[in-house]
């Protein structure tokens, strides 16, 4: 579990390796990553947008930016929590993934809130012979 705050709105992340969706052998492993959003402060906020960096194992970089999560926007009151799965293929057994939720209170101010980088490990990485 990984987890980070931002002026009291708490993320929390619990990423796993699904084996079932993935076939290592044409290079294709798929995570899961469950999140969990917890409003603690006294202001209504709403998340508005997303923005990903996955990593993989070659430090191969890929940005996701788009409206909200798993398709809402989700309202949070005061002591409110949301929580979604969602999933992410990597061509590598493992990489990483952080970001940030693009939040709206309101009064319409926005700011970033911190998504708490994760390993992505499918622990089915072959040894390095040399």
């Amino acid at each position: 579990m990984y987890k980070a705050v931002t002026r009291g709105i708490s993320v929390t992340v619990t990423p796993r390796y699904m084996p079932e969706e993935s076939s290592p052998d044409d290079h294709r492993y798929f995570f899961a990553y469950t999140v969990e959003i917890i409003n603690t402060v006294l202001e209504r906020v709403q998340l508005r947008a997303r923005h990903w960096r996955i990593t993989d194992d070659h430090g191969h970089v890929q940005e996701v930016r788009g409206p909200g999560v798993v398709g809402e926007e989700p309202v949070l009151g005061p002591g409110e929590s949301f929580s979604y799965t969602s999933g992410c293929p990597l061509t590598t057994p493992s990489g990483t993934m952080q970001g940030t939720y693009l939040m709206e209170t309101a009064d319409g101010e926005t700011f970033e809130v911190e998504i708490p980088a994760f390993s992505l490990d499918s622990s089915t990485k072959k040894p390095v012979l040399h």
